[in-house]
């Protein structure tokens, strides 16, 4: 009864907009304190701590940074206009260069939010001006710039494995499948729907490049490959674990923005640094908070009993995880991704191993459903940041064009939950 209380006072601390680390931070401890006594409160400090130092969390702040510093360079841009010499001769080509300049950097940035910033910023002005529709030049980019949550460095992967204990590095290998394969079919669906509907992306005589311009355009982000192989190399080869290849990964986008494109100085890297301070401080602050809510539900059994509740059901465990993905995507929608991932892995994920899931599957279809989350209102950040790039356009705009795109990503979801061998083949091939 008192775990249900509880629960209860965390769900109204959240809708009543209470900050999430505090509603977790106090329904937790107000747990253990009325289960174990005053003094076991010590053990909630113990929780907090335990979970913020450990050594792999070390990578989180690091691969923010990264994101922030590529975030704030014009590397977004040289990524579009690449994209944009290679794949301007398809129907929707800008729409579909978008994508693909979305999926490279999400390659360089763990942050859902700076992948919208980077592109958005150039390509969606530059879409509305060659007469796109909002449909689609709105849509594919705020879909798209959740890419980076799936696609290596991930920082939700991350915090999966800090709760889970499961390897960084597997949990990086398996997005990449599920990420290349997401992208492939958002840029399907603009292909086929200005296929149909020609007047969405109208053609423009000005973006017809030759082969050599291709190649050329090259040159603008050789530095985006290196970095890219500095980072995910350095893991699968086994030359340095996530945590130091995330200490490489913000050396060298500091270097790409000081050297190759001269846009630091003192006073942005201040305010680079501030801003991903403040956003690691956030995660790791719920992270902790978390934890305490987490160990004062194991103290009750309450993922035991909620394991053992719908075992007793016996539905089928395709039905339980479908069942398990459309509860995540509701609370989603009101819940940020990274809070939502922090409350209900502790007491999940019991139930999927009980069903003969493996953990690292599971972790991947997370992250793949929390993508719908920052691009679902009333929370979903990738809709407000669009918003602030490209203020042409109206929040209500921009949510209406995310609707069809929405409902792709949500059928790459269920490919993903129905047939688990699909994300760890590849993941399997690490020893």
């Amino acid at each position: 009864m008192i775990s249900l209380i509880l629960t209860l006072c965390l769900l109204v601390f959240i809708f009543l907009g209470v900050e999430i680390f505090i509603a977790l931070g106090v329904a937790g401890s107000l747990g253990i304190l009325l289960f174990r006594g005053p003094d076991a409160l010590a053990f909630a400090l113990t929780s907090f701590f335990g979970q913020v130092t450990t050594f792999e969390l070390l990578a989180l702040p690091l691969f923010v940074l990264m994101g922030h510093v590529l975030g704030k360079s014009p590397i977004g841009g040289d990524l579009f206009t690449v994209a944009t010499r290679w794949l301007s001769w398809l129907p929707g080509g800008l729409a579909i260069a978008s994508i693909g300049a979305c999926t490279v950097f999400g390659a360089v940035s763990g942050v859902s939010v700076a992948g919208v910033a980077a592109i958005g910023s150039m390509a969606v002005p530059e879409m509305l001006k060659r007469g796109y529709s909002t449909k689609i030049a709105a849509g594919s980019v705020v879909t798209a710039g959740a890419l980076a949550m799936l696609i290596p460095p991930s920082v939700p992967f991350i915090i999966y494995s800090a709760i889970t204990g499961e390897s960084v590095a597997k949990l990086f290998i398996g997005g990449i499948v599920p990420g290349l394969v997401l992208a492939f079919m958002l840029s399907a669906y603009v292909f086929f729907r200005v296929l149909i509907s020609p007047e969405l992306a109208p053609r423009s005589a000005e973006l017809q490049f030759t082969w050599r311009e291709r190649w050329a355009s090259l040159a603008r982000v050789w530095h985006t490959g290196v970095l890219i192989f500095l980072v995910l190399g350095s893991i699968y080869l086994g030359v340095a674990t996530p945590t130091e290849a995330s200490a490489l990964g913000a050396i060298g986008a500091f270097l790409i923005a000081g050297l190759v494109y001269g846009n630091m100085n003192y006073r942005r890297i201040v305010q680079i640094i501030r801003e991903s301070m403040m956003i690691s401080v956030a995660i790791l602050l719920i992270m902790g908070c978390a934890k305490i809510f987490g160990d004062y539900l194991n103290m009750v059994r309450v993922p035991e009993q909620v394991t053992n509740f719908f075992m007793d059901l016996h539905m089928p465990s395709l039905v339980m995880v479908l069942l398990i993905q459309g509860i995540l995507i509701i609370g989603g929608m009101f819940v940020d991704a990274g809070s939502l991932m922090v409350i209900t892995t502790p007491i999940l994920l019991p139930l999927i191993k009980a069903m003969g899931y493996d953990p690292l599957w599971y972790g991947i279809v997370l992250v793949i459903n929390l993508e719908l989350a920052v691009v679902t209102p009333p929370v979903g950040l990738n809709l407000y940041t669009l918003r602030s790039c490209c203020p042409v356009l109206t929040l209500e705009e921009i949510i209406k064009s995310s609707f069809p795109f929405l409902l792709i990503q949500l059928a790459c979801l269920i490919i993903f939950s129905v047939y688990p061998p699909l994300s760890l083949w590849l993941p399997n091939l690490i020893k």
